[in-house]
């Protein structure tokens, strides 16, 4: 730091909403030196803990005002940033008007994003918590960070305290990773608040503001900003680079869960994680989902946990060698002694019994991750589904789409039972998670056979039937998306499957149905798809 010419002090602006940390460094920059200058609460709190500071309304000689609105946009505030110290003509025009230079700024914005993620946050609320001086004091600082230094987050006390106290000043290198990442908190946070003001509507004369979700069209600008949480070893194979961001908008998402034991997640781990935690979700009954490279492997709801992992696994044993593992309740111990029988590279669920944790913690390479219980407010992106494309990304709302019992043809001469029914209802959940073209063969709530990813639906079929580890006969079948052709009813049909639920809408149904008929099949349309590609 370069003293200013009317004062030997170098002066430290601070004006901070989280004061986390706050008094301990503030009694380290009056040691090393500097002056305080401070607002309202900030201050109010530094005198309350004994440290002498100077309010900016003295130092300004004008009062805050409009309620705090109006309190550090002053030309002595400015100008006391954006003075080069490195220009005669700047320090001639401060010395003509008395102002003094500001060596240190520290500044966190108002908790916008906190409000915004709040359950119940009202619109008036969120206008409020829209901070205008603490970006325009950083941006200054940092745009003048070969004089300045900036301080946007508590996190950068311990950092820049430990400098100050090794050489009472700040390197021109500090400065600068101070003043990028200063830039960078101000675009996170005018994103959040442009996400945030998407999801507000004005209908009459009031505003509504949604906080559960997104209505209308998508925004003419979409603004993404998320915060690096680690490099990963590696992408989807070793010789491609991939790290992890989280979106703080979204403290219910899978990326801030918690890794109780086990090695690093890696890229893969992370998109297996993502597919058995949303197929797991989709039951209210004790479910256990089993993932390999995204696609279900197996999958059963039960009375108990440990009943649903040993009908999930009796699926496909052999592809559950290696997989991730979502479970829907807090895992047991009787369930553990179970999953710890096989090899397993992940698991996810909303909590571990303490007796769990210890039989897993034998398994030193298995990657526990407890995922936070969903939020009653998500944020507008939590709705959707992006995928990046050369020079682009591609946005869709999330398929949340459900069955509505009301809305279901039975298109057949017979109707399924009640039992084939809440099979198929089972099986079309599943479906939704499979890679399309996906056909699920279930026996009550319990996959059998997935056909995953083929070229045609046909194949799709046959695969399942291939991947049963039991007798197909009594099973029934749920396909994603309609049947082009009778060919797929027919190989089902002649492995015993009784009963199938599709979307229909081919040109061809007639002929499916037709089909289904002849061979006493019941087959039930849905009216809509859950291709996933």
């Amino acid at each position: 730091m370069t003293p200013n010419a009317i004062s030997s002090s170098p002066l430290a602006l601070i004006s901070v909403s989280d004061k986390t940390g706050l008094i301990d460094f503030a009694r380290k920059l009056t040691a090393y030196g500097f002056a305080l200058l401070s607002t309202g609460g900030t201050a109010r709190a530094l005198r309350d803990a004994g440290l002498g500071v100077e309010d900016v309304a003295e130092f300004t000689g004008f009062p805050e005002m409009l309620d705090g609105r109006v309190k550090t946009l002053h030309p002595k505030i400015h100008a006391g940033l954006l003075a080069r110290r490195d220009d005669p003509d700047h320090q001639r025009q401060m010395e003509r008007h008395g102002l003094r230079a500001i060596d240190l700024l520290v500044v966190n914005l108002y908790p916008f994003e906190a409000t915004a993620a709040r359950p119940g946050a009202s619109f008036e609320e969120l206008i409020e918590n829209i901070d205008i001086g603490g970006p325009t004091l950083v941006r200054a600082a940092a745009k003048n960070f070969t004089g300045v230094g900036v301080i946007t987050s508590p996190s950068d006390y311990e950092e820049v305290a430990r400098e100050l106290e090794s050489t009472r000043q700040l390197s021109l290198a500090t400065r600068w990773e101070l003043a990028r990442r200063s830039f960078d908190r101000i675009a996170a946070y005018d994103a959040a608040i442009a996400a945030t003001l998407a999801r507000v509507q004005l209908q009459g004369e009031v505003w509504h503001y949604t906080p559960a979700g997104r209505e209308g069209e998508f925004p003419e600008s979409l603004a993404l900003r998320y915060r690096k949480l680690s490099s990963l070893r590696y992408g989807e194979n070793p010789h491609q680079r991939a790290a992890l961001y989280g979106d703080p908008q979204d403290p219910s998402g899978l990326v801030w869960g918690r890794c109780l034991q086990g090695k690093e997640l890696s890229y893969n781990n992370w998109v297996d994680l993502d597919a058995c935690w949303a197929l797991a979700g989709e039951f209210e009954a004790p479910a256990a989902a089993i993932i390999k490279h995204t696609n279900p492997a197996g999958c059963a709801t039960a009375d108990t946990l440990e009943e649903a992992w040993r009908r999930a696994l009796a699926c496909d044993p052999v592809s559950a060698f290696g997989s991730v593992v979502g479970i829907n309740r807090k895992l047991d111990a009787d369930t553990a002694r179970e999953i710890s029988k096989l090899f397993v590279e992940c698991i996810a669920a909303p909590g571990y019994d303490a007796e769990a944790l210890h039989i897993l913690s034998a398994k030193k390479q298995l990657r526990l991750v407890e995922v936070p219980a969903p939020a009653p407010s998500r944020p507008a992106t939590a709705a959707w589904r992006l995928k990046t494309v050369p020079g682009g990304v591609l946005a869709q709302d999330d398929d949340r789409a459900s069955l509505d019992p009301a809305q279901l043809k039975v298109v057949t001469k017979r109707a399924p039972t009640a039992e084939e029914m809440a099979s198929l209802e089972f099986g079309w959940k599943v479906a939704k998670h499979v890679k399309s073209n996906a056909i699920v063969l279930t026996r009550g709530t319990q996959t059998v056979g997935v056909g995953a990813g083929q070229m045609s639906r046909v194949d799709s079929v046959r695969l399942a039937v291939m991947k049963a580890q039991s007798p197909v006969q009594g099973t029934v079948l749920a396909s994603d998306a309609f049947f082009p052709f009778p060919d797929g009813v027919e190989e089902a049909a002649r492995n015993g499957v009784t009963a199938v639920m599709q979307p229909g809408g081919s040109v061809r149904d007639a002929e499916v149905i037709a089909a289904c008929d002849q061979h006493g099949l019941a087959m039930v349309f849905t009216g809509f798809r859950h291709f996933r590609h």
